[in-house]
């Protein structure tokens, strides 16, 4: 089926301005926008049970309904990882700094670099951490499904680690 010149130019239009074509409509005039002060939430160790390495983990976003979104700061030294899990809605990294690695369940190992956008499909078993000998930190980004953002399973094993 073909759409009409004009049809699909304004429906590019609205795309490339954000917009879905609905009618504009506003939250209550009596909420306020917000400002989460950087900091305001306490840093903390990432958990042995889901990572190998040090890792620090600095709130970014938190769930505020009626959002499902939530993500940090997660700083990784050398070697550090996280164990296999999966999001049921999908994750996305943003890396930030140093060098890393991210490897879905039967993939191979990839490098991911400042500026590099990683999607991890819902649902999708993965890891991701700093390279062997560089830091590396990423924004990690989540929705929450039924009040669950991840599902942690095994940690990922030297060998694994090191597959090239």
């Amino acid at each position: 089926m073909r759409v009409p010149v004009g049809t699909a130019s304004l429906v590019l239009s609205m795309i490339i301005a954000g917009g879905s074509g609905l009618p504009c409509t506003a939250g209550p005039a009596d909420t306020p926008v917000t400002v989460q002060r950087s900091g305001s939430e306490p840093s903390r160790k990432g958990p042995p049970e889901n990572f190998t390495g040090s890792v620090r983990v600095d709130p970014m976003l938190k769930e505020t309904p009626p959002s499902r979104l939530s993500g940090g700061l997660v700083t990784f030294e050398p070697g550090a990882r996280t164990a296999w899990h999966t999001h049921p809605l999908g994750q996305t990294l943003i890396v930030t700094a140093g060098a890393g690695l991210v490897q879905q369940w039967g993939g191979p190992v990839q490098e991911i670099r400042p500026g590099d956008v990683v999607r991890i499909p819902p649902g999708v078993k993965h890891w991701h951490g700093a390279a062997p000998a560089a830091g590396m930190s990423h924004v990690a980004i989540a929705e929450a499904l039924d009040g669950k953002v991840v599902e942690w399973m095994e940690h990922v094993t030297d060998a694994q680690y090191r597959a090239d």
